[in-house]
């Protein structure tokens, strides 16, 4: 559908669903399509405020605000929650593009090691707190299989990203361990790392991808919702980009 609309009303009904990176962008998209299908939340988020207005509009069962590159934090979080839970979304961070000659590889090995300390507590936690056949699933993206300057830190947590995915799922089934790979999401992510850049990249898009529009949170959110309600997939990334790795270069 042209909204990104699950169609899943229902589908979540007593389960409860974690959303790490909640308030604002994919994560809040996903919160409102997970309320939509009948799931309960729970929020984290690192802002407080951020996370204060998307419980007010979701009214989660429970919220945390920390951030998630805080792997012990992110662990004890989850291990603290009452019960079991039916799904974690993870959606935290953003991207670092720094050139070789400006990068610090300290900085860049912190950047890295972080991205997968995140995915590897998840799953660490999950083994006792997820139900079987509930899922992990990550927000990654596209941008970096594609070799740019600035784009090395990125381009190996891209790809170092569905490996891990595909060795969690083995470790910790009958839980599922899914990977989302976003390309451009008009978000306001994007929209901060673009400034005044923005307007013409969403034209740009329009122009050029073959589906004729840019894809928005709603999008991504509905195939998370999807990707939870079918137990059928594990070990898996999914690509939602529009075709835009179709386009040359």
């Amino acid at each position: 559908m042209a909204d990104g609309s699950s169609g899943a009303h229902g589908e979540l009904a007593g389960q409860t669903v974690v959303v790490v990176g909640g308030s604002a962008g994919i994560g809040l998209e996903t919160a409102r399509q997970v309320r939509a299908a009948g799931g309960d939340l729970v929020l984290a988020a690192r802002n407080p405020d951020r996370l204060q207005r998307a419980a007010d509009e979701l009214h989660p069962l429970s919220t945390a605000a920390f951030d998630a590159l805080d792997t012990a934090r992110l662990e004890r979080f989850l291990g603290e929650l009452p019960g079991q839970i039916d799904h974690v979304l993870v959606t935290a961070g953003s991207p670092s593009y720094t050139p070789l000659a400006e990068l610090d590889p300290a900085d860049a090995a912190r950047d890295f090691g972080a991205r997968m300390a995140m995915m590897l507590a998840v799953a660490r936690a999950a083994r006792e707190k997820v139900r079987p056949g509930g899922t992990l699933l990550f927000i990654g993206g596209t941008g970096g299989r594609r070799p740019a300057p600035g784009m090395a830190v990125v381009g190996a947590v891209t790809a170092a990203s569905p490996a891990l995915t595909a060795n969690l799922a083995l470790e910790v089934a009958p839980v599922r361990v899914n990977l989302i790979a976003a390309g451009f999401v008009d978000t306001p992510l994007s929209a901060a790392l673009l400034g005044d850049r923005l307007e013409a990249r969403r034209e740009e898009l329009r122009r050029t991808l073959p589906i004729g529009r840019v894809v928005g949170p709603a999008d991504v959110a509905a195939l998370a919702v999807h990707i939870m309600i079918n137990d059928a997939l594990t070990g898996a990334t999914y690509d939602i980009d529009g075709g835009q790795q179709l386009l040359a270069h």
